[in-house]
């Protein structure tokens, strides 16, 4: 008996309706994400069970390094312009617009008033290398207030709502994280929070 040949078709499916919806994908995740701001140290947090969300918007980071050096910085440059005029105009410290340029584009103030303008004139690359070396120093100076309460002033100066939040490694000295949290105390700065990592179930354990 002869065999019945069955015709071969071309199966053809159109993926114009997939692709429409991969571009809708990527468009909403890339209007909704939030990027996250570079940091000059990598920093590992405690765990803790607290779930209060720091916001978003107005908060001045203070970031606490496992050697104790102190950076901090807010995502607004228009409140961190405010910020440099200030603490430049108290020092009598002067800054080139290309010096200007990359305070503005760095994450966070990292470096003495007396090493800024020297730090700002690095190229970019080995600014990273060198704010690590660095740090706000936390030493009164004339018996006075020290750096780190005089930014921490220009930057509530520049915005009276601003928030505190302190992002500490878990290595951290704690006398360190006491001096600098008794300096917030003493600029009655007695609100703040601490950025921690949630502990999960299995470490309650």
């Amino acid at each position: 008996m002869a065999k019945i040949k069955i015709q071969k078709k071309d199966i053809w499916i159109d993926m114009t309706p997939m692709s429409d919806v991969m571009t809708l994908l990527l468009c909403f995740f890339m209007l909704t994400s939030t990027f996250l701001t570079p940091e000059p140290i990598q920093v590992t947090t405690p765990n803790s069970v607290s779930e209060v969300k720091v916001p978003e918007n107005d908060v001045l980071n203070i970031l606490v390094s496992p050697e104790g050096k102190i950076y901090l910085g807010t995502e607004n440059k228009n409140y961190m312009r405010q910020m440099m005029e200030a603490m430049t105009d108290q020092f009598g410290v002067s800054l080139n617009a290309t010096q200007q340029k990359h305070f503005l584009e760095d994450a966070m103030v990292g470096a003495p008033m007396d090493k800024l303008a020297a730090y700002l004139s690095l190229e970019p690359e080995k600014m990273g290398e060198a704010i690590q070396m660095l740090g706000i120093p936390t030493d009164s100076i004339n018996g006075g207030k020290s750096e780190f309460q005089m930014w921490v002033k220009a930057a509530r100066d520049a915005n009276p709502d601003i928030k505190l939040a302190i992002k500490a490694d878990s290595k951290t000295p704690y006398k360190t994280v006491k001096a600098m949290m008794s300096e917030l105390q003493d600029m009655n700065e007695n609100r703040y929070q601490l950025i921690t990592n949630l502990k999960t179930a299995s470490e309650e354990d």
